[in-house]
């Protein structure tokens, strides 16, 4: 019996090399370090024989359960059309999706082959391009794929709604002006969308900054990381890379007219679409923002602090970007 529940527990290394060697098909016995730990818990496996993998632990979060079993049913489709992604492993028993318990309960983890290649540059144009190819890539063969359930909807309750009640919720932004402000961005920008008539509905990466990608030999941009996919505004797929040229102080426009022109160099980006990408940026920001205060109580208020800041960009965006006009 604890005397203490805990909110998120990080496993012994040891533990997930024998959960991998139980549960997977590997060259065994293999050894594990972890990458990173936060939104996720990922790891570096190596298997006996030198072959490379990521094994990914979710863990809890306020928007809901892990999506995985409609994410490694996506990456599935996506790998044998021929996109480059970092697609799903098995186990033993042929499911592409395992739980584990854990202290706070149970855990859903997948594991990946890794990615051959190297890490984007934030200054390559030819990056940038290769990366809204992919992206066009994945949306054109989502066209063919049909979710089974999916858990989440990428629509303004998702990424805007929800978000902005947790922030407020949190007790992370104290000035009672500030919420305020927020507030009012959010139901003019919601106002805003809600007037395109014709915004693009697709099955979305979601999370598309330009560095969940490795660069290969053959200069493809092979994506990972899908884990805040899912059905949703194609505007909004395209404004996170927008939105990672443009926030937390930066201001370069020139990696996201590349990315644009390797995005419409394989499919072509509706006016309504691509106007609409400019507002889904203040949608992105609410939507991180969202996320980090959910997790005020585990990460603590200091770590969260950032949060209270950022309407200034979002004022800052709205006056300067918001224009009824193409960026």
């Amino acid at each position: 019996m604890l005397d203490f529940d805990p909110l998120y527990s990080t496993p012994q290394v040891a533990a997930i090399e024998q959960f991998i060697d139980q549960h997977y098909s590997l060259a065994g016995p293999v050894s594990c370090r972890m990458l990173q730990r936060g939104l996720n818990d990922v790891y570096v496996a190596l298997g006996s024989n030198g072959e490379r993998y990521v094994f990914r632990l979710s863990h809890r979060r306020a928007r809901g359960p892990a999506d995985v079993k409609t994410e490694t049913a996506f990456l599935t489709h996506l790998s044998q059309s021929g996109v480059p992604v970092a697609a799903p492993i098995p186990t033993r028993e042929g499911s592409l999706v395992i739980q584990g318990q854990a202290p706070e309960g149970a855990r859903q983890a997948v594991l990946f082959r890794a990615i051959d290649g190297r890490k984007p540059d934030a200054t390559d144009a030819g990056d940038a391009r290769a990366n809204g190819k992919t992206l066009a890539l994945m949306h054109n063969a989502a066209e063919t794929f049909q979710p089974d359930g999916a858990l989440y909807r990428l629509d303004l309750e998702h990424l805007l709604h929800r978000p902005l009640a947790r922030i407020c919720d949190s007790g992370v932004v104290e000035d009672a002006d500030v919420r305020s402000d927020l507030e009012g961005i959010a139901a003019r920008t919601a106002k805003a969308i809600e007037a395109f008539a014709n915004l693009s509905w697709t099955y979305c990466h979601g999370d598309c900054h330009g560095f969940n990608a490795r660069i290969n030999d053959a200069g493809e941009a092979v994506f990972f990381d899908f884990d805040d996919g899912g059905p949703g505004y194609l505007a909004y797929d395209l404004s996170v890379f927008l939105w990672a040229q443009t926030s937390f102080g930066r201001r370069s426009t020139a990696m996201w007219d590349a990315f644009v022109d390797g995005y419409r160099a394989v499919r072509p980006i509706t006016p309504d679409d691509f106007e609409a990408a400019h507002r889904f940026v203040i949608l992105r920001h609410i939507w991180l923002m969202g996320e980090y205060a959910s997790r005020a109580q585990e990460w603590g208020s200091e770590t969260v602090g950032w949060i209270a800041r950022e309407a200034n960009f979002l004022r800052q965006w709205e006056t300067e970007r918001c224009v009824e006009r193409l960026f």
